[in-house]
């Protein structure tokens, strides 16, 4: 996590500003400043106009009485595109593209979604430990007996009894 966490904010803004400095020398400070700001309201559009779809799919499926898993990891992987294009610099707005185009993110998505579903699965066929955060077997014979008393109600009970005149002596 520490690595993912500096590649984030430390390798990719360098690898940003080299990036700048070079197409600022190819091509001038002003056009490169306005390419900035130009692939950022086209990736903001085209976000908008891919998670409008998503949307619309995902709520197909829930009305066909299907989990819209693809979708909802799509539309995450929308909003980090559009996150990545609206920072400014040239890698984030590939690498936002990237996740923008429909064929790789339905690849990524899929490829995310594969794994999530094999790690549930591996840790639903692991045997009871007994510690916290394991499920409870509804087919297990084990049956728990026990007596509790509501101190809360009992209170109220005793409170209510009381007249608001009436003193305890």
């Amino acid at each position: 996590m520490l690595f993912i966490l500096f590649f984030i904010f430390i390798v990719i803004p360098v690898i940003e500003i080299t990036v700048l400095i070079e197409v600022g020398e190819q091509l001038g400070a002003l056009t490169t400043v306005a390419l900035v700001i130009l692939t950022a309201a086209v990736g903001a559009s085209l976000v908008r106009s891919q998670g409008l779809q998503t949307l619309r799919s995902a709520q197909q499926k829930m009305q066909l009485g299907q989990q819209p898993g693809q979708e909802m990891i799509e539309g995450i992987m929308l909003a980090i595109a559009g996150v990545m294009l609206v920072t400014p610099g040239f890698v984030t707005d590939f690498l936002g593209l990237l996740l923008l185009l429909p064929f790789t993110r339905q690849f990524f998505a899929n490829k995310l979604l594969e794994r999530i579903i094999i790690k549930n699965m591996a840790r639903q066929q692991q045997p009871f430990n007994g510690g916290f955060g394991q499920q409870h077997n509804p087919n297990s014979d084990d049956v728990i007996d026990g007596e509790f008393v509501n101190k809360d109600h009992d209170f109220q009970l005793k409170n209510q009894n009381k007249s608001p005149d009436h003193k305890d002596q």
